[in-house]
């Protein structure tokens, strides 16, 4: 890292936790030249990125001053209240009927799982397509058959060992995208009528593949403040036979929230002292707001019981449909249903990505994304506090692209899907990330669009429906 990069690092960190509140004056260029022992070049460039991500601002003749969101503006959505029964699922009409929205082009896409494909290196990734589908062997199509193409394995256990867990490329399976990779860990580890602890509020893609494959699911509250209720785990798994939990250890969507390490391992443990299998989503792992990407609770599974699971979709390249999973002891299983279901992940879309990871563009490409969406969330926060009412309790995410609101338990966000419907506006509404369809009076925002006039007025017109229910 430069020395402009380290040093606009720790002063964004100091915005972030609120050790420099919004609006106030920044130390001058001579004071940080002295106290770093750096140039006034280095000093102004860091500036100068704090400016591109938005966190500062530089005012004419009076200096640079923080901007941001005041820690205590919102407070903190409350922790779930879930009633932990084993239940059946049946939500998917629910989920289509309001996602179906978000494919339509005129629509503000606020309840989009997806950041903007704009924000991708597309055309670059496109470079390398083309280029390398011009030479792939005829005998790559076999040879890419599960575990899938060895260059592009070979890279993600690069990037595995980069965080200090390395994984051994025969041991990663490529898959379409991470939706496959955790259903395919489903399949593996459970069978139909088996329980499985799922988080609440959660994302919708378990509530499905447990409908579709006629599981039960176990809802675990979440706390915005502190993740998964490791607590409530514990006591529920003395009580019920849980088969399998599929939880999301990093940025949980829809909250955004973390666990800690120390909490992570304590999960591993916990899970594997009564071999029960974790089926771990981590698409949003590599999108964090710092200087440390924060460890997956893979990293602290010695056993074999974590099966890990990530992809390029969410911050690479969506269309590609490239994902893959470290599965432990339960390779052959995923590796057998992998070949058993769909044989292979698209091998043009395989070597085109080995090929990009190759160049080392990768990383410099998530640093800009990173700051992009750190700049957007500072934004969103900013319409939030403006539109909507301040009755509204709202997250803290630490990376990704999604906030929870939770408004007064008579609100419908419901209705409100429909009402902003009709104005070219779609949101995520609580329900919908629930198995019993809890969480009437939340939503979930993704801030990860092009933000433009467009999302601005789009989140004014939200805080006027909001205020007419």
């Amino acid at each position: 890292m430069k020395r402009y990069e380290a040093l606009a690092e720790l002063i964004a960190a100091d915005i972030r936790n609120g050790t420099i509140p919004a609006g106030s004056k920044l130390p001058s260029v001579r004071k940080l030249r002295a106290q770093h022992q750096v140039s006034a070049s280095t000093v102004f460039e860091a500036y100068h990125r704090l400016e591109d991500r938005g966190l500062v601002r530089a005012r004419e003749r009076s200096g640079y001053f923080a901007l941001g969101i005041k820690h205590d503006v919102f407070a903190m959505p409350k922790a779930s209240s879930v009633t932990p029964q084993p239940a059946q699922v049946d939500i998917s009409q629910l989920i289509f009927s309001i996602l179906g929205a978000v494919q339509d082009r005129n629509i503000l896409p606020l309840g989009s799982a997806f950041p903007s494909p704009k924000h991708f290196p597309l055309p670059r990734l496109a470079k390398s397509l083309a280029s390398t589908a011009r030479f792939i062997d005829p005998w790559e199509t076999v040879a890419s058959l599960p575990p899938g193409h060895l260059a592009l394995r070979q890279q993600i256990a690069l990037r595995y060992l980069g965080l200090g867990m390395p994984q051994a490329p025969e041991n990663i399976i490529i898959t379409n995208g991470a939706l496959e990779a955790l259903n395919l860990c489903l399949a593996a580890v459970a069978q139909p009528g088996d329980l499985i602890a799922i988080e609440s509020p959660g994302f919708y893609a378990p509530l499905q593949a447990i409908e579709r494959l006629k599981m039960r699911a176990l809802e675990i509250p979440v706390c915005a403040k502190e993740g998964l209720d490791l607590d409530a785990l514990e006591a529920l798994l003395a009580q019920h036979p849980v088969k399998a939990c599929w939880f999301m250890t990093s940025f949980q969507n829809p909250m955004g929230v973390s666990l800690s390490e120390e909490k992570k391992q304590r999960l591993v443990h916990m899970l594997s002292a009564r071999q029960i299998p974790l089926i771990e989503d981590d698409v949003y792992g590599e999108l964090y707001f710092g200087t440390r990407q924060p460890l997956p609770a893979k990293a602290f599974d010695t056993q074999g019981w974590v099966m890990h699971c990530s992809s390029f979709s969410k911050s690479l390249a969506p269309g590609y449909r490239i994902g893959w999973v470290s599965p432990g002891r339960f390779a052959r299983q995923v590796e057998q249903l992998k070949l058993m279901t769909t044989l292979s992940a698209s091998v043009p879309a395989q070597v085109a990505i080995a090929d990009y990871l190759q160049t080392g563009a990768y990383d410099k490409h998530l640093r800009k994304l990173r700051h992009t969406l750190e700049s957007q969330l500072v934004l969103i926060l900013d319409a939030i506090r403006r539109h909507f009412p301040p009755t509204v309790r709202v997250s803290h995410p630490s990376g990704g692209y999604f906030v929870w609101l939770e408004f007064p338990s008579s609100f419908d966000t419901l209705r409100l899907h429909r009402q902003a419907a009709e104005q070219g506006i779609s949101i995520a509404p609580g329900p919908i990330f629930s198995a019993s369809r809890q969480f009437q009076n939340c939503m979930r925002l993704n801030f990860g669009g092009q933000w433009n006039e467009d999302f601005e007025v789009a989140m004014m017109s939200l805080g006027r429906l909001i205020a007419e229910q």
